[in-house]
Formats: C-alpha cells, sequence, structure tokens
C-alpha cells in the first residue's frame, strides 16, 4: 500500500467513527450524519491549523504520515480519558471502541511509515533476526 491509500482507508473508517457517535447522540441539531459529514472543514481547527502549517513545497507522503501518526496518538489519548468519565455504559463503550480503532489507526500509518523510510517491516522482522 502506500500513502495516498492509507489515508483514504483512513478517511472512509473515519466516516465509520463519526456513525458511532451520531447513534448515540441525543441532540436534534445535526439533521443526518451524511449532512454533517459533508460540511466543509472547520480551518480553525487544530487539524487544519496543523496541515496549513507544513503544506507547500517540503510538504511530502513522510511529514503526512508524522503528522498523522501524531494526530492519531493523541486522539486515541484523549478517547480513553473520555471514556473514563463517561457513566453511561453505551456512550463509554463508543468512546472505547474508537480508542481501538484509533489505535489500528496508528499502527495502519506507522506500518506504512516505516515502509517508505526502508525501514524493516514487523512482518519481516523474523527474517532478518534469523540471518
Amino acid at each position: 500500500p502506500d500513502a495516498r491509500r492509507v489515508f483514504e482507508t483512513l478517511a472512509r473508517e473515519e466516516r465509520e467513527h463519526a456513525g458511532h457517535f451520531y447513534r448515540i447522540y441525543q441532540g436534534n441539531d445535526i439533521p443526518s450524519l451524511e449532512a454533517f459529514l459533508d460540511m466543509p472543514a472547520d480551518n480553525e481547527s487544530n487539524w487544519m491549523s496543523s496541515l496549513n502549517s507544513i503544506s507547500g513545497d517540503d510538504f511530502n507522503e513522510k511529514k503526512a504520515l508524522e503528522l498523522a501518526m501524531e494526530r492519531e496518538q493523541s486522539l486515541e489519548k484523549a478517547l480513553q480519558e473520555s471514556a473514563l468519565k463517561m457513566s453511561e455504559g453505551e456512550v463509554r463503550e463508543v468512546y472505547e471502541l474508537n480508542a481501538r480503532e484509533t489505535r489500528n489507526h496508528y499502527l495502519m500509518i506507522e506500518s506504512e511509515y516505516a515502509r517508505i523510510m526502508a525501514m524493516v517491516h514487523e512482518t519481516d522482522m523474523n527474517i532478518f533476526v534469523r540471518e
């Protein structure tokens, strides 16, 4: 896989994560999940600010993956902390599920990062250890 495909996969999965939260959301200010997801990005958000600060000629796969790993770790921690604060079981489970899936995202990104940096991939580790 290449970085583009990794990010496309992550984008699809993030839509699924939003669906987990939408199903337990009690408010009525979001007409539908699709309408919410189709809204333009908030350029003032932390994520967009980070992207805007590094975009340009020096922005490449390596930097995109490094930023993504940093963001996934931060999100995983925030989701775990939020889960601990939730008293309602169903809500806590959604946070815990999303924390686990976020961890899997980090591992997917880390694997792609290792590939583009020509690091030994975890699936090849036994081969190199035995030789």
